[in-house]
C-alpha cells in the first residue's frame, strides 16, 4: 500500500480548553487546502483517510479530504498522540488490501515512524505540520519505501 503521512497543520496555541481541542488557524486551514491541492493535481488520493481523534488533526483530515474530493475521514484513537510504529503498522493491516491509506496526526510520532520503517536512527526524521510523506509499506512489516516528502513551503500557494 502506498501510506501518506499528513502531518496537522498550524493550529493555535495552548489555551485554558486543552490540548485536544486546538483548531486549526486561518494558515492552517490554508495548508490543509494546499495538501489536498497537491495530492489532487498528482492523482494520489487515498482510498481512506484516518484521522486522530484531536480537533487539529479532524479538521486537517475534513478540509484535505473536500479539496481534493476524498470520502469523509475516519477516526481512528490510535493515531492519538502518543502512537508506537509497531501499533500504528499492526492498526494498518486491516487496510492492506487497499491501494492508498492517508493517515492525519502529529508528531514525533510520524518522525517515529517513519524513521522505524526506513532504519533511521531516532532524531533523523522530522516531519513539519501540514508536510506529506508517500511511502510504499506492507504493514506489518517492519519496512517501507520513501517516494516523496513535501513540506509546506513545497506546496502550491493558490487559494
Amino acid at each position: 500500500m502506498i501510506l501518506l503521512l499528513i502531518r496537522h497543520a498550524k493550529a493555535e496555541d495552548f489555551g485554558s480548553s486543552g490540548d485536544g481541542s486546538r483548531a486549526l488557524t486561518a494558515k492552517g486551514q490554508l495548508q490543509s487546502r494546499q495538501v489536498g491541492r497537491f495530492l489532487k493535481e498528482r492523482d494520489l488520493l487515498p482510498d481512506l483517510v484516518l484521522h486522530s481523534p484531536l480537533v487539529r488533526a479532524r479538521e486537517t483530515a475534513e478540509i484535505f479530504c473536500q479539496t481534493c474530493g476524498a470520502d469523509a475521514p475516519v477516526q481512528e484513537a490510535w493515531l492519538s498522540c502518543g502512537m508506537r510504529p509497531e501499533e500504528a503498522l499492526a492498526e494498518l493491516a486491516v487496510y492492506e488490501s487497499m491501494e492508498t491509506v492517508a493517515i492525519v496526526g502529529h508528531e514525533p510520532d510520524f518522525s517515529q515512524l517513519v524513521g522505524y520503517l526506513l532504519g533511521a536512527e531516532r532524531g533523523y526524521v522530522q516531519v513539519k505540520k501540514a508536510s506529506v510523506i508517500a511511502l510504499s509499506v506492507q504493514p506489518p512489516r517492519k519496512n517501507g519505501v520513501l517516494h516523496f516528502s513535501v513540506w509546506p513551503a513545497m506546496l502550491p500557494v493558490g487559494e
